[in-house]
Parts: structure tokens; C-alpha cells; sequence
């Protein structure tokens, strides 16, 4: 099977990471996300790793001004990708990154590189018209992306569920 990555995003609580375990149970993953530099940044300032509104809204408050100052979340999944077409056992790439500009960017840098790269959006139906007070949260669903899968099923339809659509629209 050739390499893929993914660009994964949703909205808090739709089951993006969740979802992305249960792909890892079948195939070799690498699963990062953009944020992850930021959240180090962040702890060392004293953020303790809530994910409440106020939270989300620090970091993604933070994440712009680090994209402004030295696109360091860039920065950071090049090497991630870098890393992961090195590696003979890994299949597929999740990269999560919730902010538009910053899902074309990579998927530009990605497809330069000719790798395939697919964008997938994960919706929750309680989840669609919560307010998170932030942009990355807010406009997550604003992207035309490649696929989109709704998570509306118990945990173990869903993953039954989830891994064959994973095969059939993304792996394809």
C-alpha cells in the first residue's frame, strides 16, 4: 500500500483522535498534530492541559501569533512528514490542523513533495452548532474537504463503521 497522509480536523469532542485509534489498531500510524509545539509552549506558561473553552481559545490564540512569528507549527509537521515517509512501517499520516490557511499550506507543501494527501473533516451532530469562541473551532466545517465523515453511532458501531469507510474512501 503506498504511503498517505491525512489532514484530519472536527470540531472539539467529534472524535478525531478516537477514530484515528482505531485506524491505528489495523494499520502502522503516525499520528501528529500542529498544535503540539504550542501546547509545550503553553504548559511551560502555566496552561494545564484543560481543554475548556477559555483553554481552546488560549491556544489558538497562541498558535497565531507563533504561525505570525516563526511559523513554528509549519515548521513542525514538515519534520513530522519528513520523519514518517522515512519510515518503511508506516502506512498513513493523521496530521491534525484546524485553521483553513493553515490546511492549504500543508496540503500544498504535501502534494509538492508527490505524496497523497487527503483532507477529512469528522462531525459529531451535538457538536455541530456548539460555539467554542475561537476560529480554529469555529470555522472548522468552513473547508471543502475531500471527505467527510459523520460520527453519530455508539463507540463500537462507530469503529466498525469507521474502518471500513476509512478503506473504502480514504486508503482508495
Amino acid at each position: 500500500m503506498e504511503k498517505k497522509v491525512i489532514i484530519i480536523n472536527g470540531k472539539g469532542g467529534a472524535g478525531k483522535d478516537t477514530l484515528c485509534d482505531v485506524v491505528a489498531q489495523k494499520y502502522v500510524v503516525r499520528n501528529v498534530s500542529s498544535i503540539t509545539p504550542i501546547k509545550e509552549i503553553a504548559k511551560m506558561g502555566g496552561w494545564q492541559g484543560a481543554k475548556e473553552n477559555k483553554d481552546r481559545k488560549f491556544l489558538a490564540d497562541l498558535k497565531k501569533l507563533f504561525v505570525e512569528y516563526n511559523d513554528l507549527p509549519f515548521c513542525y509537521l514538515k519534520k513530522e512528514l519528513e520523519l514518517f515517509l522515512e519510515q518503511q512501517q508506516e502506512l498513513v499520516l493523521f496530521v491534525h490542523i484546524r485553521e483553513i490557511e493553515e490546511i492549504k499550506k500543508f496540503l500544498e507543501y504535501v502534494l509538492s513533495r508527490d505524496v497523497v494527501c487527503k483532507t477529512l473533516l469528522i462531525t459529531r451532530k451535538e457538536e455541530q452548532n456548539k460555539v467554542y469562541g475561537n476560529d480554529a473551532d469555529d470555522m472548522a466545517e468552513q473547508y471543502d474537504y475531500d471527505i467527510v465523515y459523520k460520527n453519530d453511532m455508539p463507540l463500537p458501531q462507530a469503529e466498525k463503521d469507521f474502518i471500513l469507510f476509512f478503506e473504502n474512501n480514504v486508503l482508495k
